[in-house]
């Protein structure tokens, strides 16, 4: 039997989970879990970038409002093979809930891995909305069955927990 008629279940989806997989573990391992999660969260604003400016694009807008990052941060999970959905959504904040991760079984015992949501959810509402600040309340990478995650639009002390994100000034030429 000839080395590519093997079935091993193994294609570039698992390839490239199970690498980010390997790379959170060694940070973590290394670094440890909040310098780990640090490394992740500016690979998370660069993508939240590049993600800000495609939908804003594509929508021909120069800014989302709030009803529109809502339905961006579940469009672009649901692309990468996430489950987000929106549980609440009012003036002060958006709860979003999530049946199934982007990195699947690969994100279990990963947590520094959920920086990269809370980083793209961050800075698509922050460029678009002013501020954020995000809390990881429950995570598929903590065991959890499913995630939560609250997105608060002004600053609060609801909160003690979240990651803060700010507007960034616009780049003058």
């Amino acid at each position: 039997m000839e080395p590519k008629d093997l079935e091993l279940g193994f294609d570039r989806d698992l390839f490239l989970r199970s690498l980010i997989h390997s790379l959170s573990g060694v940070l973590e391992d290394v670094v440890g879990l909040k310098e780990a999660s640090g490394f992740l969260s500016v690979v998370g604003r660069d993508i939240g970038g590049q993600l800000n400016e495609a939908y804003r694009k594509q929508l021909k807008v120069s800014h989302l409002s709030r009803d529109q990052v809502a339905r961006v941060c579940v469009d672009l999970k649901r692309r990468i093979q996430g489950d987000f959905y929106i549980i609440e959504e009012t003036e002060e904040r958006i709860v979003f809930g999530n049946r199934r991760c982007p990195f699947a079984e690969k994100v279990v015992g990963r947590p520094s891995l959920c920086m990269m949501t809370s980083n793209v959810f961050g800075h698509i509402t922050a460029q678009n909305l002013g501020y954020a600040k995000v809390e990881l309340n429950e995570t598929i990478a903590q065991a959890h069955p499913e995630c939560r995650i609250t997105v608060y639009l002004t600053p609060t002390e609801a909160s003690i927990h979240g990651r803060e994100y700010f507007q960034a000034d616009p780049i003058r030429d």
